[in-house]
């Protein structure tokens, strides 16, 4: 009796999945409840199991795109399970021919668990996160693990963060790499042992290792996917695999795609491979990726945004970090860079502008009296725009050493919810890539944002002469349903006033204090 595998209801509002992989193909036996197939579906992947033990019959193809209830293979459960071929005696020949392996001097006893099981949880992370994706495993299903000992990275639409084992024992994952996850979902279980695991043995020699046969220098690369033709042709042409555009699913070369490539050779291609071919790539947006997107089409969408441009001269702060620098290091440890002298003068103009500082929340507009600044900091990742708290109340150095830190764990994807949420303005600097105007996007529900921009040695005329001074252009972009022409032209003025007189910054806090001392 034949039994249908169909493809399971996923999710209410998912009509149809992508068959990505068989795991077990037509003619295999399988057992019931081994896994046959692997589907992918627009929120996540997940597996197809046996529902009797027989022989499958598939009847979709790898890649094809099939609605919920489709069957996909079918199961004759009347087969019987076929024995497994017994093992051949090796002949003395052989014995003699090939040199046995070194036994090894001690086999590891396997570790004896306590019965003891701790679930691994999707810890909160904040208060509007609902669900993370689990970007790599740090330990596989088998490993022993230390208290406190990295098992996972997780990542959410705002940032990534680790997760640590509650105890020591043998880990045991159940969700793969990539899958869409909610908060509270256990991903994994920690069997608590009797005692830790021996030290690995010695690895083997160099010149142990050497004795091994190796791989003849034509074939391809392992993880090329590729038809057997396919392969040969590559290997006996010496055609780079990169440069050939896979025409099967999930990268699959076949020997036309090979021949087509060698047909047209072209020019080098940008990855630097002999053969241009116009490949194409697809590539999964991450969920940082995914929620930037939302973020800004969101910003342009909702917001009544206008952009108001005005020029710094850059002279008198250069003066004072080229006078200043090498002192301000020795007493804080810290460079004086640009971003403290526009952190300041932004808290300064918030504070007399507190308009610029607020946000709409439904039919109110809500002021702050404190300048919580986020800095947009471009990482391999994505942008990301961590917050400096109570930057009014800070002074030059704690501000420097706020922007190194969270700048180091931007890069190190070590950003805590924490350090993302809660901003009411925000300072990006395109310059630092070389942009001379920009007209930034608002980091909602935030109402403004400043960008600052490369400066440039520019002719200006000062006091009726002409003279070449290092300008800056500045941008204040703005949401017009709550903040006027007057107000965003005078704080953008009032920041321009500020950093061209950096003595009027120095004297905010303390007028007695110093630079050194702020």
């Amino acid at each position: 009796m034949a039994v249908d595998i169909k493809v399971p209801t996923v999710g209410e509002s998912i009509s149809e999945v992508t068959l990505l992989k068989w795991v077990k193909n037509t003619g295999d036996y399988v057992e019931r409840d081994e896994v046959i197939a692997e589907l992918e579906s627009e929120k996540a992947t997940f597996e197809v199991n046996a529902e009797k033990a027989g022989v499958l019959t598939t009847s979709v193809a790898e890649g094809e795109t099939i609605h919920i209830g489709d069957t996909i293979a079918a199961i004759d459960d009347s087969a019987a399970k076929p024995e497994k071929p017994a093992e051949s005696a090796p002949s003395e020949e052989k014995e003699t021919a090939v040199e046995k392996p070194a036994a090894p001097a001690a086999e590891a006893e396997p570790l004896k668990t306590t019965g003891k099981e701790t679930p691994v949880k999707i810890p909160t992370v904040g208060e509007s996160i609902s669900e993370v994706t689990l970007l790599k495993w740090a330990k596989q299903s088998g490993d022993y693990v230390e208290r406190d000992e990295v098992i996972a990275e997780l990542e959410s639409e705002k940032a990534t963060f680790e997760v640590n084992a509650e105890l020591a024992g043998i880990v045991e994952t159940s969700v793969k790499e990539g899958d869409t996850l909610k908060i509270g979902d256990t991903i994994a279980v920690i069997k608590e042992t009797v005692g830790k695991p021996a030290k690995a043995a010695a690895p083997v020699p160099q010149a142990e290792a050497k004795k091994e046969a190796p791989q003849k220098a034509d074939a391809p690369a392992k993880d090329v996917k590729a038809t057997p033709v396919a392969s040969a042709i590559i290997a006996d042409k010496k055609v780079d695999p990169k440069t050939v555009k896979a025409s099967g699913h999930s990268g699959k070369i076949f020997k036309e795609d090979v021949l087509a490539a060698l047909a047209n050779p072209g020019k080098k291609s940008f990855d630097g491979g002999e053969l241009f071919g116009r490949n194409q790539r697809g590539e999964k947006m991450t969920n940082l990726r995914k929620t930037i997107s939302r973020r800004l089409v969101e910003a342009k969408n909702t917001t009544a945004m206008l952009t108001t441009f005005n020029e710094v001269d850059m002279q008198p702060i250069m003066d004072i970090r080229s006078k200043y620098k090498d002192k301000f290091k020795e007493a804080h440890g810290v460079g004086l860079g640009f971003m403290s002298f526009f952190a300041k003068a932004c808290a300064i103009a918030l504070s007399e502008w507190p308009t610029v500082n607020a946000y709409i929340d439904g039919d109110q507009i809500l002021f702050h009296d404190y300048a919580d600044i986020s800095i947009a900091v471009s990482t391999p990742r994505g942008l990301t725009v961590p917050v400096i708290r109570n930057v009014e109340s800070l002074g030059m150095a704690e501000i420097e050493k706020a922007v190194i830190e969270l700048a180091t764990k931007a890069k190190n994807s070590k950003l805590t919810a924490e350090d993302l949420t809660g901003g009411t303005f925000t300072i990006t600097n395109g310059g630092i890539f070389g942009s001379m105007l920009s007209t930034p996007i608002i980091n909602i529900p935030q109402s403004a944002i400043l960008g600052m921009h490369n400066i440039i040695q520019r002719p200006v005329a000062v006091n009726g002469q002409v003279v070449i001074r290092p300008m800056m252009y500045v941008a204040l972009s703005y949401d017009h349903r709550i903040i006027d022409g007057r107000e965003s032209v005078s704080f953008l003025v009032r920041v321009k006033e500020l950093l061209e007189n950096p003595a009027l910054l120095l004297i905010q806090k303390d007028p007695v204090k110093t630079l050194l001392e702020l």
